[in-house]
């Protein structure tokens, strides 16, 4: 009789990462190609790849209620493809701030953000991959690094963004708006940084 296959994590974790990297191509062309009157456009492709996500996401804590012996311990099963999840949630997230501050012109950081985020999910997307041979990859190590550096990226670019909104803008109302839409881009790169964190985790604690 063959062997039932089992549930392919490795590949599961690699299709939310993939949900990741289409968020971030979406807000990425959003924000680039920018026209707030077609932003419910945006917003509606968005929630159709966050939906689908949480749709992978839930079928497989199903599979590993059931499952007897999975590849990695459980926990660390549920807290990566959260964390996965997560990247996704704070991409939507953005697109809805933009939306309901009635944000009108697209300032110049955010692209410079979109720059390090669209990075991150590809580096995230190459440490996925690597991660089903964790144990003789070289080059997984140097993916979670990646994110890292991104990510220190991010938290300059953030300090720069704040001081000239702060210094060059006299209207209140802009930089309470841009503040937040700033804390929420810098979050997904924070979001970018838990994956590989908890990636790296997994790979000490397996090795």
């Amino acid at each position: 009789m063959a062997k039932k296959h089992s549930f392919d994590y490795f590949e599961a974790f690699v299709k939310a990462v993939d949900s990741s990297c289409a968020a971030a191509s979406l807000l990425n062309d959003t924000l680039r190609n920018f026209d707030p009157d077609r932003l419910e456009e945006s917003m509606t492709a968005m929630h159709k790849i966050e939906h689908a996500a949480d749709g992978d996401k839930h079928r497989m804590m199903k599979v590993l209620i059931r499952e007897f012996l999975p590849p990695i311990e459980r926990e660390d099963v549920t807290e990566l493809t959260q964390k996965i999840d997560d990247v996704t949630d704070a991409l939507e997230d953005v697109l809805v701030k933009i939306y309901t501050f009635n944000i009108r012109t697209i300032r110049p950081e955010a692209l410079e953000f979109m720059d390090i985020i669209v990075a991150c999910c590809c580096s995230l997307k190459k440490a996925v991959q690597e991660f089903r041979n964790f144990k003789k990859s070289g080059l997984l190590s140097d993916c979670i690094i990646e994110v890292n550096d991104l990510e220190g990226e991010g938290d300059l670019l953030y300090t720069r963004a704040m001081r000239d909104l702060h210094v060059n803008s006299t209207d209140p109302i802009e930089i309470m708006v841009w503040s937040k839409t700033f804390n929420y881009l810098e979050g997904c790169c924070d979001a970018c940084e838990e994956v590989a964190n908890i990636l790296e985790i997994i790979v000490m604690k397996n090795s």
